[in-house]
């Protein structure tokens, strides 16, 4: 379950996990969609954001997602703040 805390294009919380999007270093490599199709998306710009509803994932599944951006444009925190991805 996915719980929106900002701009629904560059920060959400998932499964406990706030994740940031950086739209400045998104070069819309695709990486983040195919380790998380139903979270990940590009937008019309070419740039990734999360889909409306995201699709079921676990934790790790989505630490992989944001480490797997060759340009650490997505970046995990746990519930207390520490980084946890890339």
């Amino acid at each position: 379950m996915s719980e929106q805390i900002s701009d629904q294009t560059s920060e959400r919380v998932i499964e406990g996990l706030r994740i940031h999007i950086d739209r400045d270093l998104c070069v819309c490599f695709g990486d983040c969609i195919e380790a998380a199709p139903g979270v990940f998306e590009f937008d019309e710009e070419d740039i990734a954001v999360f889909v409306n509803e995201a699709g079921t994932i676990t934790r790790e599944e989505l630490i992989a997602a944001c480490a797997s951006c060759p340009v650490d444009a997505l970046t995990a925190f746990d519930q207390k703040g520490k980084q946890l991805a890339p």
